[in-house]
C-alpha cells in the first residue's frame, strides 16, 4: 500500500517523526502522520497550515507499507462524539498512545478529522516492521500549492 506526506522539502528525505504531540499521540510517541491520497495529504496541510506557511518549498514523500505489515484500523463509529474537535485530544491520545505502548502493529487507521470517511495512517518508526524496512520511502515529488488555496483574491480563482 501506498501512503503518502506533504512536507517541507528540508524534511523530504528521511522518514523521521519528531516525537512531538497531535491529534493521534503523546510526546514523546515518534510516529509519522500520514494520508492514504494526496489530495487528503494536501487538505491535511491546508488545514493545519496558515495561507503563509503554504509559499514555501514542499515535497511529497511517497511511502511503501509492505503487504505483510498489519495495520490496526479505529472505525469511526467508534470514536467518542466530537472526536475530530480540538477539545477531545485527550480521548484521541489515549486511543494512539494505547496503540503505541502495545507494539502490536507498526500503522494505526484513524477516520480523517477533516473527511471522517477518508484514512491518515499513522508509522510507528519504534515498531519493527518499520525497523526492518518494510515501511519505506519510495521516492519523493515536486508539489506547490495552488495559489487559489486560501485565496482571498477572486483573480487567482478559475
Amino acid at each position: 500500500m501506498l501512503v503518502f506526506r506533504i512536507c517541507l522539502e528540508k524534511y523530504a528525505h528521511n522518514l523521521i517523526a519528531s516525537g512531538k504531540s497531535n491529534r493521534w499521540n503523546l510526546s514523546g510517541n515518534f510516529v509519522i502522520y500520514t494520508s492514504s491520497n494526496r489530495a487528503l495529504a494536501c487538505l491535511e496541510n491546508v488545514v493545519h497550515r496558515s495561507s503563509e506557511g503554504l509559499n514555501s518549498l514542499f515535497k511529497v514523500m511517497v511511502i511503501q507499507i509492505d503487504d505483510e505489515v498489519q495495520i490496526k484500523e479505529i472505525p469511526v463509529e467508534s470514536l467518542p462524539d466530537n472526536w475530530h474537535k480540538k477539545a477531545s485530544y485527550p480521548s484521541c491520545q489515549k486511543i494512539g498512545d494505547d496503540w503505541y505502548r502495545e507494539g502490536k502493529t507498526a500503522v494505526l487507521g484513524v477516520p480523517s478529522s477533516i473527511i471522517p470517511m477518508e484514512k491518515v495512517y499513522i508509522i510507528n518508526t519504534r515498531h519493527p516492521d518499520f525497523l526492518n524496512n518494510k515501511i519505506r520511502l519510495m521516492s519523493t515529488e515536486e508539489f506547490v500549492f495552488s495559489p487559489k488555496i486560501k485565496s482571498e483574491d477572486p483573480d487567482t480563482m478559475d
